[in-house]
């Protein structure tokens, strides 16, 4: 019963009774999403960049500048995927 609830939580019924599942995520969600990423991203990226340079300092600065260019990047890809109906 709970589970059939978290399933069907995203779903509502259209005029016609049958059950429409909404397709769109807000905004917020993404950002969210957008955010847990990154960090799993960049920990590896500046884990990447210390093996390959031997230098910590130079590892985070790569693994700063790099947070910031792909969060907003991946924010706008996911945005511009959930107009796209194709595959829903």
């Amino acid at each position: 019963m709970i589970l059939d609830q978290i399933f069907i939580s995203n779903k509502k019924q259209n005029k016609s009774g049958e059950v429409d599942v909404q397709s769109s995520e807000k905004p917020m969600r993404s950002i969210l999403k957008t955010i847990s990423w990154r960090v799993i991203g960049t920990l590896d990226t500046i884990v990447i960049s210390w093996l390959i340079t031997g230098h910590i300092a130079l590892a985070l600065s790569i693994g700063s500048i790099e947070l910031v260019t792909k969060m907003v990047l991946y924010f706008f890809h996911e945005r511009i995927w959930n107009k796209i109906k194709w595959g829903k």
